[in-house]
């Protein structure tokens, strides 16, 4: 795995990922996020894109603690 970022549930029940990394390995992760865990449903999918300087920011992929 070559991303950077987060991930995090919010309080209104919705998935926030941040991640910057390879194109290839975020289109892995993009395919990943759209099917879900197992027994979940995903409604959408919504994307923005970092600046170089955000990116640069962000460390070694890791899972934050639900609200």
């Amino acid at each position: 795995m070559t991303w950077r970022g987060w991930v995090r549930n919010t309080e209104d029940g919705e998935v926030e990922v941040v991640a910057s990394g390879d194109l290839e390995e975020l289109a892995k992760l993009r395919a990943s996020l759209r099917v879900g865990p197992r027994g979940s449903r995903v409604d959408r999918l919504i994307e923005h894109y970092l600046d170089e300087s955000e990116a640069e920011e962000l460390s070694s992929f890791q899972i934050e603690g639900a609200w």
